[in-house]
């Protein structure tokens, strides 16, 4: 009998993503396994349950996806279970937490378009801020643009907690070899004075870029949101908005908004739950891999 395609997958949360299993079922996964409340000391034992009950030829129709909240132990979970591999007993992995992987890379490569598109130029040496940069999606994203050679600064309501953000985004994530800066909320309107991007990643309903800042931006190229939920993170950016011009913005800025967004993250999350169907050799995949394929998707579409 042919055996199915079966995806393991593992959060930290009480429940796994209705979104994840979703993408994972339409991508060509026969069956989407849950696995929740995770202990990441159990994902070494899981690992290897999965490897060891197909044959390694087999084993090309297995896979394993690495959710949760937190980019930090995602990213610790995904380097376990590749370590727990026993080749010739090994499999693909993908860590998209929270979909922040994905969702931060569509932002970035939708932003890079735009620069292109509009200022005929590019992410390296750019200033970016990223507004509610703590969380999960602002995290990659600043990774994500710094290894593109932007200057880039996690903004926070606590200086203390962004500083400590930014240093694991830059020594965790970067390897050390990306630095990325750290800012507090009251010092959003200094750091507008240079500011090219903005990355709107905070929660969702908070405005955290306002029309006055907008205007008082006399570099600022690009300005992005992930938050569908009214109000926007930056005023007057519609969730549709795609390269439209930023009103109020004195430099002619444009805005993408979250749907737009959305839709080069599905893209994304799409083609690397195909990867791992299709791969002759196991790969393993997080946020560097997301942007790839989410440039590679807006080359194609453009």
């Amino acid at each position: 009998m042919e055996k199915p395609f079966i995806l393991h997958m593992l959060t930290t949360a009480k429940n796994l993503s209705p979104f994840d299993v979703n993408m994972a079922l339409d991508a060509g996964w026969v069956s989407a396994i849950p696995y929740i409340n995770v202990e990441p000391s159990e994902v070494r034992g899981l690992v290897q349950d999965a490897i060891f009950s197909r044959s390694p030829k087999s084993l090309k129709k297995t896979g394993i996806f690495i959710g949760g909240r937190d980019t930090k132990q995602a990213l610790d979970m995904l380097k376990t279970a590749k370590n727990s591999m026993v080749p010739p007993f090994e499999v693909s992995v993908f860590a998209d937490p929270s979909g922040a992987f994905t969702t931060a890379a569509g932002m970035v490569a939708a932003v890079e378009n735009e620069l292109q598109k509009n200022f005929n130029t590019t992410l390296e040496g750019k200033n970016v801020l990223a507004l509610g940069g703590t969380g999960p999606v602002g995290q990659a994203a600043a990774v994500i643009a710094a290894q593109a050679g932007a200057n880039v600064r996690i903004v926070g309501r606590q200086l203390e907690k962004a500083q400590r953000i930014a240093d694991l985004c830059s020594n965790e994530f970067g390897e050390g070899s990306i630095q990325i800066m750290a800012g507090a909320d009251a010092d959003k309107a200094e750091f507008m004075k240079t500011a090219d991007i903005v990355f709107a990643t905070g929660a969702a309903g908070i405005e955290l870029l306002s029309a006055e800042l907008i205007a008082s931006a006399p570099q600022l190229k690009v300005a992005a949101d992930v938050n569908a939920v009214p109000p926007s993170g930056i005023a007057g950016l519609d969730a549709f908005h795609n390269g439209t011009p930023l009103p109020g913005s004195k430099s002619g800025a444009v805005g993408i908004g979250a749907l737009a967004i959305g839709n080069v993250k599905y893209q994304a999350q799409n083609k690397l739950l195909k990867i791992m169907l299709d791969a002759e050799k196991p790969v393993y995949l997080h946020f560097t891999h997301a942007f790839e394929v989410a440039r590679d998707f807006i080359k194609t579409k453009a």
